[in-house]
């Protein structure tokens, strides 16, 4: 128990908020017994372009629409995107449009990409970074792709599917950071917010 015993919250240093919908983003922060506050961040994301540019540039949108409703604080936004041949795949339609996606990734290497925005208000400063991991499915056959989907996991995920999830039964190889393909690179993030003097530390409690 001895080892859970951190540093307890300075009630004097400015407030810590994720601009995200995400449940993965925030169970991430929360199972580190992080203290946030969550706001919900309403733009139109964009989906054209250099997909690490697009990341930024939704992870900064991201933050910045929920600024005027902090007074001090940090405001922390992310946005993956999963990414084949350069094409940017997106959330499924339906579970035809996930099978499509699934097979379409079946064998095959792809990037996922999150871009993070950090902003500190009232400075208006902003910090921004952008991670990239690889992931190589293995082989699926039809009725694999059939299982994954009916689980009804890939519905509303970037990429048609969660490496946390049953997708983890069919991920043969990742290169690079885990917790990026979730949707938060939570050891860069920790980096990027040091570098501006803020220790993610010092917000967990036992």
């Amino acid at each position: 128990m001895e080892a859970r015993r951190l540093i307890k919250m300075n009630t004097n240093k400015r407030k810590l908020y994720l601009a995200s919908k995400s449940r993965q983003r925030i169970n991430i922060l929360r199972n580190l017994g992080v203290n946030f506050i969550t706001l919900e961040p309403n733009i139109k994301e964009k989906r054209k372009g250099d997909p690490k540019q697009i990341a930024v540039l939704n992870a900064r949108l991201k933050a910045w629409s929920v600024a005027d409703k902090v007074e001090h604080g940090c405001i922390i936004a992310a946005d993956t995107l999963v990414v084949f041949n350069n094409e940017i795949i997106g959330k499924p339609l339906n579970q035809e449009d996930a099978r499509t996606i699934i097979r379409k990734l079946s064998g095959k290497w792809h990037r996922v990409i999150t871009g993070m925005s950090v902003v500190l208000v009232p400075e208006n400063m902003e910090f921004v970074d952008v991670v990239e991991t690889k992931v190589k499915f293995k082989q699926l056959d039809e009725k694999e792709i059939n299982f994954y989907v009916l689980t009804g996991e890939p519905l509303n995920k970037a990429g048609g599917y969660a490496i946390q999830g049953y997708a983890s039964l069919f991920i043969e190889k990742i290169e690079g950071s885990f917790f990026n393909v979730v949707g938060l690179p939570i050891e860069r993030l920790y980096l990027l917010l040091k570098k501006v003097g803020i220790s993610l530390l010092e917000y967990i409690s036992s």
